[in-house]
């Protein structure tokens, strides 16, 4: 039983004799009853009190991480989560600007996807591709301004 909802209660008498140890409780028909216990039956019940009440304790101190809701979970998050349709869209627009970018002659494309997606700056472009700074500048702004009109035929109703 948890120590708060006790439907028991213990005692110790002291008597000439010595110590006498009693449990009380009422039956399921309410009638009251009083046991004359042995010691060491008295002092498991105590330790068993003690370990039920610390057992509570502790359920009370943690019972948050328990209890753990999608709100606390969506709080908590580092990243919040996207909703179904933001996912749906944002695949729809990575498909249209995949479909743009391989519209791109080979030159504009290679150079475009070494600068936007494995993030390589122009001097080591130019350096894999053996031309000048310039020249790699020029492609990948051309090739950029390509994808952006490619997007905006489809993204704009």
């Amino acid at each position: 039983m948890a120590y708060r909802a006790k439907t028991y209660t213990l005692r110790e008498e002291s008597t000439e004799s010595g110590t006498r140890y009693f449990i009380s409780f009422k039956d399921g028909q309410g009638g009251y009853h009083e046991l004359e216990v042995s010691e060491q039956f008295f002092v498991e019940f105590r330790q068993m009190e003690r370990r039920n009440r610390n057992l509570q304790q502790w359920d009370e101190r943690h019972r948050e991480f328990n209890e753990v809701w999608d709100e606390t979970l969506y709080r908590r998050a580092l990243r919040v989560p996207k909703s179904l349709d933001e996912r749906m869209i944002e695949e729809e627009r990575n498909e249209l600007l995949s479909k743009a970018v391989d519209q791109l002659p080979e030159i504009q494309r290679r150079r475009f996807l070494l600068y936007y997606e494995y993030d390589f700056n122009f001097y080591q472009i130019a350096g894999m591709e053996h031309c000048t700074v310039s020249a790699v500048q020029k492609s990948v702004s051309v090739a950029r301004e390509k994808v952006k009109a490619e997007m905006r035929k489809y993204l704009q109703p």
